[in-house]
């Protein structure tokens, strides 16, 4: 896996004050994307244990709400085995912390996948330039959600995180 950054006392890409890491590789290609340069699984840098340490630096300090996962897509299927260690990891080692995941997958895709059991919340859906709306928290455009996945996970069906 690859990255392109890691983003320190972050508060828009999810609640609270977050580290974001933003992998490379993403199959959706939204026209208008934020992050085209993070498409290309092959670009950024190998996500090695220093960058890991980075990440566990930052999730040390007791005002960082959690890790926020975004891209490119931390669901792209290049990416899918490694973020999946990593959430696990992150999961046993800060359960205080939150783990926050945008994918342009949907909710009913990727509910069953074993990822799913470390994330909290998961922002789903393509970006679709035609709904973009600026007010929405957390999401660039009105076919997005905010899912609560402890909760859609245990309910059996999309239950929204509280804006």
């Amino acid at each position: 896996m690859r990255y392109h950054n890691i983003t320190k006392d972050d508060m828009l890409n999810g609640d609270g004050l977050r580290v974001v890491l933003w992998v490379s590789g993403c199959s959706h290609c939204c026209k208008e994307c934020q992050n085209p340069v993070t498409w290309d699984p092959n670009s950024g840098l190998p996500f090695d244990e220093a960058a890991k340490q980075e990440l566990f630096t930052e999730l040390e300090k007791s005002y960082v709400s959690g890790i926020t996962l975004s891209g490119g897509d931390p669901l792209y299927a290049g990416n899918r085995l490694e973020i999946r260690s990593l959430v696990r990891e992150l999961k046993e080692k800060y359960p205080e912390k939150t783990i926050w995941m945008y994918t342009g997958y949907e909710w009913e895709v990727v509910r069953n996948f074993e990822i799913m059991r470390y994330v909290d919340v998961l922002v789903d859906g393509e970006y679709e330039k035609e709904k973009r709306d600026t007010q929405l928290h957390w999401r660039g455009s009105a076919n997005q959600r905010v899912i609560d996945v402890p909760k859609s996970l245990q309910a059996g069906k999309v239950v929204l995180h509280c804006e």
